[in-house]
């Protein structure tokens, strides 16, 4: 198993870079979207959290990443003796009317081909994504952990109509007339995903790429009245059946599953780590389930995160974990010292359970 961390868009750079490897990283998964172009009041560093006015704006839908970018980003983080393991997210701008159905569908799963043709000649061998409507909404920020430190909850479901322009809890289009987002069935979101993989799993294939599916958060069988995929550990299986291929896998999130009201997270671990699923592994602790929830430190939640450990390593995972969100200490960079505290956690678990082989 490696240890890994994830950076934001804003993170991208040389003094996070540093911090990284000083944390006994190799590798980092990545985020290209923007989710801080707002008036939020989100600080640098802070992890984005679903307000009822969004994260802000999504970017512009007619200008991609290309491989000479990617290739770029790379090198710089080479250069620090760490790898670029995987990109996580698609800017709702890219592909809003691939999860609304809407008029541009069709010419924005293409670009979504070339994005992933590009991922694939730049040697990212992941790309990880959340197929979602209303994406990460509905979750607050308090003095929920240990000693007050602030973290991320949840204070009951949230339900509030999704306004027009909005889509995966971005606005993509600030001059949408009034009105509501109107909800989709289930069965015509399951429809939109086969879709969606029927379009890029055959360019994955080809070009190296793995697609892996984050479930959703908070796992809720709706969010802003939109229905969700992937809020019961059973519910990956049906993802994962849509499109057999080794390029169909999961983005697997530790807390999420650990939230869902149904089903056992050792027993969800041991499944799809057995059947060789996992692209990556977020890890982190939270107490509580939906709609009411708190992420914690990650050696004081309702997670045996050493028990998650020894599972992976019994099932031969050997890819990178890392410690998708972490309470923000108190002290002068919050975000660093929680980060910092997780990575030390786990790399000395991911240690110590290799010595007792």
């Amino acid at each position: 198993m490696k240890l890994g961390l994830g950076l934001y868009r804003h993170q991208l750079d040389e003094d996070h870079y540093r911090f990284a490897r000083q944390c006994g990283c190799t590798h980092l998964v990545i985020h290209l979207v923007d989710y801080f172009r707002s008036s939020c009041g989100n600080r640098p560093g802070d992890q984005p959290v679903g307000t009822a006015a969004g994260w802000g704006l999504a970017g512009d839908p007619d200008r991609h990443w290309t491989c000479e970018e990617l290739l770029a980003l790379k090198r710089r983080i080479n250069e620090h003796g760490l790898e670029l393991e995987a990109i996580e997210n698609f800017d709702p701008a890219h592909w809003g009317d691939v999860l609304v159905d809407g008029p541009r569908k069709a010419r924005q799963l293409a670009n979504l081909q070339d994005l992933i043709r590009a991922v694939g000649r730049a040697g990212i061998p992941v790309f990880g994504y959340n197929f979602s409507i209303a994406g990460v909404a509905g979750r607050i920020k308090g003095p929920f952990a240990r000693g007050a430190a602030e973290a991320v909850g949840m204070d009951g479901p949230f339900d509030e109509p999704m306004p027009r322009g909005m889509v995966w809890n971005m606005v993509v289009d600030p001059k949408a007339p009034p009105g509501t987002v109107p909800p989709a069935t289930t069965d015509q979101l399951w429809q939109r995903l086969r879709d969606f993989l029927d379009a890029l799993i055959p360019v994955a294939e080809e070009a190296g790429v793995t697609l892996a599916a984050h479930p959703d958060d908070p796992p809720m069988p709706t969010v802003r009245g939109q229905p969700r995929l992937v809020y019961q550990p059973r519910l990956y299986q049906k993802l994962l059946d849509l499109k057999p291929s080794p390029r169909n896998a999961l983005e697997f999130c530790v807390g999420t599953l650990s939230e869902m009201s149904e089903g056992d997270i050792y027993e969800a671990v041991d499944t799809y780590s057995r059947l060789g699923k996992l692209a990556y592994v977020h890890l982190r602790n939270v107490r509580g389930k939906v709609p009411y929830y708190r992420e914690t430190f990650i050696d004081d939640g309702d997670v045996d995160v050493a028990r998650v450990l020894r599972i992976l390593r019994r099932n031969g995972y050997t890819g990178v974990i890392i410690p998708d969100h972490a309470p923000q200490m108190t002290c002068g960079a919050p975000w660093h010292a929680g980060m910092a505290y997780a990575l030390g956690y786990l790399r000395a678990a991911m240690q110590a359970i290799a010595a007792e082989e």
